[in-house]
């Protein structure tokens, strides 16, 4: 398979004061990647860098062709729910580069949204405005978005925090769906035991890589320790290093 995104010594961060250092390594096509570490490790950071919502401070992300199709799903704690949208207007959401930001929704477009919905198990909650569901219904609803975007590459920022265990396997085999199509999935994720059992290659990241491959070989007691400790021990005011700035 052909990387998708490469990463090429990459520093990122906020302020010159960087969240993740040195990364180097490629992202397969059709690749399942669990992006993994402690809290403030900079896992969302990597995510809003390939999307591009972040300049690097140092280093490069190569994107093929393939990688300039996004669908990017952040925390759902980022998202406004007060906004009055139902359901069915949320979806539609996912058909915007498709019809443009003022295009009609026709028959065609209508049976796509309502499928989609039905795929997340939202069936009859078309109207219902977004403010009234729950968070795992919300999340449901983000995920109906996704499938109407139709993106070959799908980053995920924690999307299965205080879900109920029933919406959760749901949307995980939506991401194995995704997966048999050789969609290019990145899942930022803090329960292991999910990574263990549903994604194959893992990340681990401190601030730093600590190890990067085959989830079995990632998951060692060694190496969650190593991360934990580095994180501990960063310095949270620290700059860009000088060899990154030249």
């Amino acid at each position: 398979m052909a990387a998708v995104l490469s990463f090429r010594n990459l520093t990122l961060g906020y302020d010159r004061h960087p969240a993740v250092h040195h990364l180097d390594g490629s992202v397969n096509e059709g690749a399942l990647l669990a992006v993994i570490g402690p809290n403030g490790a900079g896992k969302s950071t990597l995510l809003k860098g390939i999307v591009g919502a972040l300049t690097p401070l140092a280093g490069a992300i190569e994107r093929k062709p393939l990688a300039h199709d996004i669908a990017y799903l952040p925390q759902i704690a980022e998202i406004d729910r007060s906004f009055p949208i139902s359901v069915y207007d949320l979806v539609s959401m996912g058909l915007w580069r498709r019809s443009g930001l003022l295009g009609g929704i026709g028959q065609k477009e209508s049976d796509l949204i309502r499928q989609a919905v039905a795929t997340v198990g939202l069936q009859g909650f078309e109207d219902r405005t977004i403010g009234t569901l729950s968070g795992g219904q919300m999340q449901r609803a983000l995920f109906a978005r996704l499938l109407l975007q139709d993106a070959r590459l799908i980053l995920l920022d924690e999307p299965f925090v205080s879900l109920d265990t029933r919406t959760v396997s749901d949307l995980l085999e939506i991401i194995a769906r995704w997966h048999r199509e050789q969609r290019t999935v990145l899942a930022v994720l803090h329960d292991n035991e999910i990574v263990k059992e549903k994604f194959p290659e893992t990340l681990l990241l401190a601030r730093e890589p600590v190890a990067w491959g085959p989830t079995r070989e990632v998951l060692h007691a060694e190496n969650l320790l190593r991360a934990r400790r580095m994180c501990e021990a960063f310095d949270d005011h620290a700059v860009v290093c000088k060899d990154d700035a030249a």
